[in-house]
């Protein structure tokens, strides 16, 4: 499998302070350059920039996938198995708040992988999942 180059993305947050304090003390994120406007943050090796946008009245959105609620658009990383499991049990103990639980889906199948959805303090949603075959990430 090829090695994977890190990706870069902005999400608008309303709320630069709260969510500067959970990507950095609730998701563990290095916090990089910052302005008054944006923060930058190491998110398992990716670029993560939190830009402040003024707040909208816009509805949440979810498509129902496994019988679950999964909200969209959302975004987050692929993680390895040990580290998706020990991620979730700090998240746990943190008390966030899922809006999808950690569970496995397809499991002892192709593709088995854990997946997991919470939103952060503007409202972004983040889905972080793992496989337990990574050589199955875009298999069909």
């Amino acid at each position: 499998m090829a090695t994977l180059t890190p990706f870069h993305i902005a999400i608008p947050v309303h709320n630069l302070a709260a969510c500067r304090t959970f990507y950095r003390d609730v998701l563990n994120c290095e916090e990089g350059r910052s302005s008054e406007q944006w923060v930058d943050f190491n998110l398992f090796g990716h670029q993560l920039v939190i830009h402040y946008k003024a707040k909208t009245e816009e509805d949440y959105h979810a498509n129902e996938v496994d019988g679950k609620h999964v909200p969209v658009p959302h975004y987050g990383v692929v993680l390895p198995w040990d580290t998706f499991t020990s991620f979730a049990e700090e998240l746990r103990s943190k008390k966030v708040d899922f809006v999808i639980e950690p569970y496995i889906r397809f499991a002892g199948e192709v593709g088995e992988q854990a997946t997991m959805f919470f939103l952060d303090p503007a409202g972004n949603a983040l889905e972080f999942k793992a496989f337990k075959d990574m050589e199955q990430l875009f298999a069909k």
